[in-house]
């Protein structure tokens, strides 16, 4: 039998699970051994039953396992997700058991996050790190179901990006002095900060006009790490021709190897040191205070939908993983596409008027098709 009473008067209850392993639990009843083994000989069934022993490992524990595991994130990524759990995460779920972690105590957790004064998106990043290391305890079958799933998050409040136009561009240039050259081309290409601090001559193709993005830097800890760009995507990127010659003195004498914008002593670019050093203050002088350097890109983004791209042809210039990522951020740019879209149905259905006018038909004369004679006859 699979309950039985032992002589210490509990009553044990004996299930097997999948893989042909005994579970026992003891209970003071008899009734509540039954309704313990119903339940769970149908979470068997079901194949969602979970060992409770499994399921004691504290969060922390399984925290630092599953990064152990995570052997596809970047050194930036890798550092992110580490400082989320330790400043946000493990200070709250260190010691409890992964069978204790609960949907109400996440999103109490959270709120407890957003009321200390968090920004939204850190508290948003937090919350996915967690969710992330709970669902890869699901997987391992230590959890039946992800308890961060669904919880309500606190809202983004995108902030508008920032567009200069060409004359805002040349200004700010010039304001950079030597750095000229790198603040057009980053306007005029759209590459990320780490892209363009990374990008070495041997990726520079002036007779073809392009540049491909195939590394990037990112600042772990202090040191420069160089890894893939973003969303792990190699891309070809066109250069206006005006910046062709200009490149092509600058990079004079340069060995392959060699990276194409560097800091003044020849070693990387570092962004903190460039922003403060040269870019706030060339900035502020020309009116454009509170400027960043990422400012550049969505700079990129702007003239080139006004020179006529689509979004396909941003999307592929900056790199973005979709479409619509693309339009998430830059929809508003597109605002003269619908025009011209409404006009052109404007167009099509004046001409069907026009035409139905003239021949008091629908788009011309209509076709009989029961008339129509058969090939050959």
């Amino acid at each position: 039998m699979s309950i039985q009473k032992r002589p210490d008067r509990k009553w044990r209850a004996r299930v097997r699970d999948a893989s042909g392993k005994e579970i026992a639990r003891h209970f003071d009843r008899k009734s509540d051994a039954e309704r313990w083994e119903a339940s769970a000989k149908a979470a068997i069934t079901r194949g969602d039953w979970i060992d409770p022993a499994r399921a004691r490992v504290t969060v922390g524990a399984w925290a630092s396992e599953w990064m152990a595991a995570q052997v596809q994130l970047k050194p930036s990524t890798r550092a992110r997700y580490e400082l989320a759990l330790r400043r946000q995460i493990l200070p709250t779920w260190e010691g409890i058991p992964l069978s204790a972690v609960s949907y109400a105590e996440v999103a109490a957790w959270v709120q407890r996050l957003t009321a200390s004064g968090l920004a939204p998106a850190t508290v948003r990043y937090a919350h996915r790190v967690l969710s992330l290391a709970l669902a890869h305890a699901v997987r391992d079958g230590r959890m039946s179901r992800n308890p961060a799933e669904g919880v309500r998050l606190p809202r983004v409040v995108r902030e508008e990006p920032v567009f200069l136009d060409h004359d805002q561009v040349a200004r700010l240039a010039e304001a950079c002095g030597r750095y000229g050259l790198l603040v057009r081309f980053l306007a005029y290409t759209g590459l990320r900060w780490g892209e363009a601090s990374a990008l070495r001559v041997s990726r520079l193709d002036l007779l073809r006009r392009r540049v491909t993005v195939a590394v990037a830097f990112a600042e772990v800890g202090g040191e420069l790490v160089e890894g893939t760009p973003k969303n792990h995507q190699r891309r070809s990127v066109p250069i206006p021709r005006f910046l062709v010659d200009e490149l092509a003195a600058h990079v004079a004498g340069k060995r392959r190897d060699s990276l194409v914008f560097t800091a003044p002593n020849g070693g990387p670019l570092r962004n903190t040191n460039f922003r403060s050093r040269v870019f706030a203050p060339a900035a502020a002088s020309v009116g454009l205070a509170g400027l960043t350097p990422h400012d550049l890109r969505h700079t990129a983004a702007s003239l080139a939908v006004a020179a006529g791209a689509n979004v396909k042809a941003v999307q592929r210039m900056l790199g973005h993983a979709s479409a619509s990522m693309t339009l998430d951020v830059y929809a508003g740019l597109f605002g003269d596409d619908l025009d011209a879209v409404a006009n052109r149905l404007d167009e099509a259905v004046a001409a069907r008027d026009a035409d139905y006018l003239r021949t008091g038909t629908a788009g011309g004369e209509v076709l009989d098709l029961g008339k129509r004679r058969s090939p050959g006859r």
